[in-house]
């Protein structure tokens, strides 16, 4: 969930939706979000690395600090998008109800990224990120085909009225969404592929 808090905030902060808590994103909440972000980029790799092995160190400390402290402010007060929605959508699927809220969340921030035109560099650095440490970032990670057709109903219920993908500063339709996670997931295939040839990467948490 931490890694989208900065995202879904930034989206809702243009367009001034009312937040889980029930007013508008506040400029303190889009502080912490960014603040959770730039923590779990920092920190993440040494963090599961520690986690792996037992240990308690700083890096872990502070990843914790992130995924509880600063992305439940950053998204309460921050506000909800593209990525909740998505994950909202793939949960309409079975084979995606092993996998844990926060795996299918980071495959609706690549998403998320695709569906607001965000430049190559940081879809990459996210999608990286998420490689690194093991999240997941194509559809077949959490058992979905990538199929137009199979997305449909995902997509559809992405972009029911009550949903947060409605706090994007456009509108946002079931055809753009599916699209958008047929790109996020070639991107993280291909990035996947080319980490690969460098280093040894974790496994994807099932």
């Amino acid at each position: 969930d931490g890694l989208s808090t900065f995202f879904e905030a930034e989206a809702s902060s243009t367009t001034r939706k009312a937040t889980m808590a029930g007013g508008p994103p506040l400029q303190a909440a889009l502080t912490l979000a960014r603040l959770c972000y730039d923590t779990l980029l920092a920190n993440g790799v040494s963090a599961r690395e520690a986690a792996e092995r037992g240990a308690v160190t700083p890096a872990l400390e502070r990843v914790i600090e992130a995924n509880t402290l600063l992305s439940g402010l950053g998204f309460e007060s921050g506000g909800l998008a593209a990525a909740h929605s998505i994950h909202n959508g793939l949960t309409t699927l079975h084979e995606t109800h092993d996998y844990w809220h926060g795996e299918k969340v980071t495959l609706g921030v690549i998403a998320l990224l695709v569906l607001e035109g965000r430049s190559e560099e940081l879809i990459n650095e996210v999608v990286d990120f998420c490689l690194r440490v093991g999240l997941p970032v194509t559809l077949a990670d959490i058992g979905v085909d990538a199929d137009a057709a199979a997305l449909g109903p995902v997509a559809e219920a992405a972009c029911a009225e009550e949903e947060t993908i409605h706090n994007e500063p456009f509108p946002v339709t079931p055809e753009m969404v599916v699209a958008a996670m047929l790109a996020a997931d070639a991107i993280g295939a291909d990035r996947r592929a080319r980490l690969e040839r460098t280093m040894e990467l974790p496994q994807v948490c099932a």
